[in-house]
């Protein structure tokens, strides 16, 4: 009797729950969708991190790093001034050793070759065909200059594209005895006036400068002038500069 009842009582269990008999063993666990989707996120998230890292690699590469080595410097002539670079863009002498004109970036260039650009202007000082220096926005051939040390370890500065015709005599940056800037064809490297002593600020590191031709230049910002030269009169951004023609 007792047999016939726990069957009986089986197959009412069977009729209200037909799964129950069902087994699990055999079924598949799905995987629970909270950790699926922290999976995918941080599936994302490490993809997204890549993409960073790439994009600030390319943005790094994009922007070009200072690679020279110059110096900032004041330029001490040996006749007792410094050169100097007003705001104006004219180059003369003064005594004035707290003048904030007198710092000069010396750039090298070349072998012995820099340019030299004001700190304060950001103008680089140039010497053209006739040996006028002027200064300016541009750096361009006629801003090289030859680094010399003479024989008296002062420095004597030269134009690389223009010397005298016959003799082949460099032309050079000087400074006579009134703190007037020279015609370069005028100045000998024999003589105070192209001697210079540069005196050290800080060594710096720049972006190379960017070279343009002399014919598509901007008119120079300043020119000096010697007192035997004619005035030019074809622009008007062209401020001349009357300096005298004696060593």
């Amino acid at each position: 009797m007792a047999a016939l009842a726990s069957s009986l009582i089986r197959q009412r269990r069977e009729v209200k729950d037909p799964k129950a008999n069902r087994q699990i063993s055999n079924k598949r666990k799905p995987c629970p969708k909270s950790n699926k989707s922290l999976c995918q996120k941080q599936i994302l998230i490490l993809i997204s991190k890549v993409r960073l890292c790439g994009s600030r690699g390319r943005k790094l590469e994009k922007r070009p790093e200072p690679q020279l080595k110059g110096i900032v410097t004041r330029l001490y002539c040996r006749h007792g001034f410094y050169l100097q670079m007003l705001p104006d863009g004219t180059l003369d002498g003064t005594k004035d050793e707290n003048s904030s004109f007198l710092l000069f970036n010396l750039i090298p260039v070349g072998l012995r070759i820099v340019a030299i650009q004001s700190t304060k202007t950001g103008l680089y000082i140039g010497m053209n065909s006739e040996g006028y220096l002027y200064t300016s926005e541009h750096f361009t051939p006629e801003c090289k200059f030859k680094e010399c040390v003479f024989e008296n370890y002062y420095v004597t500065y030269s134009s690389i594209l223009y010397r005298q015709t016959q003799s082949g005599r460099a032309w050079y940056i000087g400074i006579n005895r009134d703190g007037q800037v020279m015609k370069g064809n005028r100045v000998k490297k024999t003589k105070g006036a192209a001697h210079f002593l540069p005196k050290l600020i800080e060594v710096a590191m720049y972006r190379e400068p960017s070279l343009h031709d002399v014919a598509e230049q901007s008119p120079p910002r300043k020119t000096a002038k010697t007192s035997d030269s004619p005035v030019h009169k074809n622009s008007k951004k062209e401020h001349l500069l009357t300096v005298p023609t004696a060593s």
